[in-house]
């Protein structure tokens, strides 16, 4: 059924793109298991899309849109492998399937299966077999409804090198014959924590931008959270599923705290936290106690997510159960080691036990090949410096840290510390 609003063809554009966005994912995953084929699958959701618009222009926009992609989309795949059949028999991997096969996967109805179809396009996006960048790339693309220029720009790359970068991908994934189907029990720990670790790569790209005019870029941690949602809603059994959209949620309660009117970056010690977004931090902890029912031992994201929680629940900085704090980032250290946890951690003791307790973490630190060009490590010795009395070290580091930083707000942030450190040791 056709919608009764007639709209002018801009406006039908405009509607159809959303609509894209949002539909578009299920569309990939439904097409990706009729034709066994990632490639395959979006040029024929993009040709279903094309459809789209050339009928929605003419008739308007039906009532129920992502049904109506659905159904002309199953019926593209059909064409595809008929032709596919009568061209290439026997020499192409689609034609090598039984036709009772073939019409069975076809018989299904979409509503039975597109959470299944969702999940198993995830984890094949996301797929060890790819690098990290390759399912970034093709995770944005095929389940963020993302264009190449869209990825590009959010990540500061250039266009050409994300397009071979996801073009790259779909061709190993189709040269490794990796199957479109969820693995084995045995494997599907290891291969959410992929799933997981690039939801979090996005997530945390949007909210602390590498690079950049732009501190933050909301759009990215938007689809972060929307594939962290869809995941939890396709594997509620596991706690660290629902421990990363805490996370998220708790991050992101906070966003319209840490930027200033201009753009400027204002940490968690500065923030205003009546601006917190208390929805979102409901919905945070809320999936945290989830988390927590289910986990038979915490995990890096469970951990993560009790620290955000920490911080989620104190009206101020002071009023803030640093030790606790401490103490989560020392067992977040032996499940999921990192110089980048031992900075926090220090950050954490400092806070709970003076300055000299966080210098004492960060010295080893300044040793690892790992952080000598990470910005942060030496803006967090400036302040336990500072707070020390020693305040050319740290103007020096601070100004360290300015070097250091791709991004143009961290930089001036970095800058203006130091200036401050500068005046308070004339």
């Amino acid at each position: 059924m056709l919608s009764s609003g007639v709209m002018s063809a801009p406006d039908t554009r405009r509607v159809a793109a959303a609509i894209w966005r949002i539909e578009s994912p299920k569309l990939i995953a439904l097409l990706a298991r009729l034709l066994r084929s990632v490639a395959l699958a979006e040029e024929v959701a993009q040709d279903t899309f094309v459809e789209a618009l050339q009928s929605w222009d003419e008739r308007g926009v039906p009532d129920n849109p992502g049904g109506w992609l659905m159904t002309a989309g199953r019926h593209r795949a059909l064409d595809v492998l008929r032709r596919t059949r009568r061209v290439e028999r026997g020499n192409d991997a689609l034609s090598r399937e039984s036709e009772p096969a073939v019409e069975a996967r076809f018989d299904e109805a979409p509503d039975d299966v597109v959470g299944d179809d969702l999940l198993r396009l995830m984890f094949v996006a996301c797929h060890p077999v790819l690098s990290s960048e390759a399912r970034v790339a093709l995770t944005l693309r095929l389940l963020g409804g993302l264009t190449t220029d869209e990825i590009a720009r959010a990540f500061l790359t250039p266009e050409p090198t994300v397009s071979q970068r996801i073009t790259r991908a779909k061709r190993t994934l189709a040269e490794r014959h990796v199957p479109f189907e969820l693995p084995l029990p045995t494997d599907l720990e290891a291969r959410l924590e992929t799933v997981l670790e690039v939801i979090y790569l996005i997530y945390n790209e949007g909210y602390s931008a590498t690079a950049g005019d732009d501190w933050m870029r909301p759009a990215l941690c938007e689809d972060a959270l929307r594939l962290g949602r869809v995941l939890s809603e396709l594997q509620g059994g596991q706690s660290e599923v629902h421990a990363l959209v805490a996370l998220m949620e708790l991050q992101a309660s906070r966003a319209r705290a840490r930027t200033g009117p201009s753009g400027e970056p204002i940490l968690l010690a500065d923030q205003d936290r009546s601006l917190w977004d208390m929805l979102l931090l409901r919905r945070g902890l809320e999936a945290l106690g989830r988390a927590e029912s289910l986990a038979t031992r915490p995990g890096p994201y469970l951990l993560q997510a009790a620290i955000a929680a920490c911080h989620a629940r104190a009206s101020s900085v002071d009023e803030t159960d640093w030790p606790r704090i401490a103490v989560l980032y020392g067992a977040l250290s032996h499940v999921a080691p990192s110089p980048i946890v031992e900075l926090n951690r220090a950050v954490a003791a400092s806070m709970a036990f003076g300055p000299e307790a966080g210098l004492a973490i960060v010295e080893p630190l300044s040793r690892d090949p790992a952080m000598v060009s990470y910005p942060f490590l030496p803006s967090v010795r400036a302040d336990f410096l500072a707070k020390l009395g020693r305040f050319e070290e740290a103007r020096r580091e601070a100004e360290r840290a300015a070097l250091l930083t791709k991004n143009a707000r961290e930089r001036a942030m970095f800058l203006e510390r130091a200036e401050r450190y500068r005046d308070r040791g004339a």
